[in-house]
């Protein structure tokens, strides 16, 4: 097995939990499921087995093709999957404009996931989101949501132009704490290091995260966290968890 490569039509999970991942919420596209030779030792290998007799996946243990595809001594699973493109949901979205961060990206899939917005729209140019990197990054959310790329921001609005939008900028018109809103909605952020231009005030309500004069901004993931955490509390309030 080769090495991934940008826009290849497969690629590879990193490891047990997220190749768990995987199993449980993609197991159609699933090619095969590799293993090292000492992934006895891993509690979750009895997961890994239960999953792929369920959907008759071949386990192969294979040693060399673990050290090939993974740079560090820890990775005990590899899943193979074919490379796909979901259609997103009638539910709120998050928007990202032109992001390039692999680790970044990771870690706003599985921020995503922990607070219950499961719709990813990717405007591009962007990172390969499907680069193990990502994957792994991720810790698997990728498996668990609805992610789907666009050439333009138009060419998404096009389509959701019913739905609220909160552009998140430093120009933005409205302290986020002033905004509140219980109807589809895309919370739309910009590029790591250039966020997200002008012509974005003309897109619903712009908002802005208030902060100290101390720093110049919040980082892309803070931004987003902080934006998630506030769109979505209503959902957790008086409650200590939520499946």
């Amino acid at each position: 097995m080769k090495v991934y490569k940008k826009g290849a039509d497969e690629s590879y999970t990193l490891g047990v939990f997220p190749t768990i991942e995987l199993l449980e919420n993609r197991p159609e596209v699933i090619k095969r499921v590799v293993v090292h030779s000492s992934i006895e030792e891993n509690s979750g290998y009895p997961k890994i087995k239960e999953l792929c007799n369920q959907y008759h996946i071949h386990i192969d243990i294979h040693d060399p093709t673990i050290d090939k595809l993974s740079p560090k001594n820890n990775c005990y699973a590899i899943g193979v999957f074919k490379t796909y493109e979901d259609n997103l949901e009638r539910d709120n979205h998050v928007v990202l404009v032109n992001p390039m961060d692999m680790g970044n990206m990771g870690t706003i899939m599985r921020t995503m996931l922990g607070f219950n917005y499961n719709n990813l729209a990717i405007i591009e140019p962007a990172c390969d989101i499907f680069n193990p990197k990502v994957i792994r990054a991720s810790m698997g959310a990728i498996f668990s949501l609805h992610i789907k790329r666009f050439k333009s921001f138009e060419e998404y609005y096009q389509v959701y132009q019913d739905y609220e939008c909160y552009p998140f900028m430093l120009k933005g018109a409205k302290n986020i704490h002033h905004v509140h809103t219980n109807n589809l909605h895309a919370l739309i952020f910009g590029n790591e290091s250039s966020g997200l231009d002008d012509s974005f005030l003309n897109y619903g309500q712009s908002v802005f995260i208030p902060h100290t004069s101390k720093i110049d901004s919040l980082n892309l993931s803070q931004s987003l966290g902080i934006g998630l955490y506030h769109f979505s509390s209503a959902q957790f309030e008086d409650k200590t968890s939520l499946r």
